[in-house]
Formats: structure tokens, C-alpha cells, sequence
């Protein structure tokens, strides 16, 4: 992450300015900010967007943890209607300065994850409230109360084929 690649919603804080007990940060994004993570992300709309974290000092560098809250308007992928409901994220993440990062993943790849990095002594608070953000919207949302049902088409009555039955039954 670099300066150049901040999007919308950006809140630098200085690594170095974090005490040793750790501190609470809170990121609320502004109707500004709102509206272009909306447009960025394809939504009708964001009425509100905020992060509740706790940066503690590790032995690695920073872990950061709380809480992503959105409350969003989204399309239903079924009827096309608009409709609100709420987001809620668990954050987890560590970051390194580049030099304390390992040099190659443990063994198991898979319970491997590496720590974000550490940019000119700061970490972007805003950048990593509107990536949990992202990572929570449902790629296909549904309107609360719209469910799929398939209809069976076994019977023939339906069926793209019916027409051309009804024309070899008539011979």
C-alpha cells in the first residue's frame, strides 16, 4: 500500500505514536467518503460506514482488532429490488515493517497468513475498514425474504420442448 494507491477512505496512524498499553481507534467514514465507496463498490448506497479497532505493539510489529460496522443498500440478485440491511466484520490483522517480515511462509501454506505492511511508519485504518467492508458484502445478495424455488420441468408442461411434443403426438 502506498500513497498512490489510497482509495476514499483513507486514516493514517503513526506506529510509533502507539503506547505500549495500546490504543482504541475509531474510523467513522463521512457522507463523502460513503457515496464514493459506494460508487466503488457498486452499491446503490452507504449510510454509514465505521471501524472500531485496538492496535496493540507486538514483538512482530502491530495487531489490530475490532469490528467493521456498514449499514448499506443493495440490489437483490432476484427481484432487482433495492433494500437496506447491515454488515458486521471481525478484524484480525498483524503488521510488519517489510525487513521483520519472514522470508518464506511456514510449511503448512495453509494456516499461513502475512502480516499487512507497514508504510512509512504508518498503517491506513480507513484503507482496511473499506477492505473488510468489501470482504463482507455478499456477492449475491437477496432481499430478505425472496427465495429461490426451481420449478420442475419433468412434467412437460413448461418445458422449451413442449411445443414441438404437441406436433408429434399430432402425426
Amino acid at each position: 500500500m502506498t500513497p498512490d494507491t489510497v482509495g476514499p477512505l483513507s486514516r493514517l496512524v503513526d506506529v510509533m505514536r502507539i503506547p505500549p498499553r495500546g490504543q482504541d481507534v475509531r474510523v467513522e467514514a463521512t457522507a463523502e467518503e460513503c457515496a464514493a465507496l459506494a460508487r466503488d463498490f457498486g452499491l446503490p448506497g452507504i449510510q454509514s460506514l465505521t471501524g472500531d479497532y485496538h492496535l496493540k505493539t507486538s514483538a512482530k510489529g502491530i495487531q489490530v482488532t475490532g469490528t467493521v460496522k456498514a449499514a448499506i443498500t443493495q440490489v437483490c440478485v432476484m427481484t432487482l429490488d433495492s433494500f437496506d440491511s447491515t454488515l458486521e466484520e471481525e478484524v484480525e490483522v498483524d503488521f510488519a515493517e517489510p525487513s521483520g517480515m519472514p522470508a518464506e511462509p511456514p510449511t503448512d501454506i495453509n494456516e499461513y497468513e502475512p502480516p499487512d505492511e507497514i508504510v512509512n511508519g504508518q498503517i491506513d485504518l480507513g484503507a482496511l475498514t473499506a477492505e473488510f467492508l468489501a470482504l463482507g458484502l455478499d456477492p449475491y445478495p437477496r432481499k430478505p425474504g425472496v427465495d429461490f424455488s426451481f420449478q420442475d420441468a419433468s412434467d412437460g408442461k413448461d418445458s422449451p420442448f413442449a411445443a414441438l411434443s404437441k406436433l408429434k403426438e399430432s402425426k
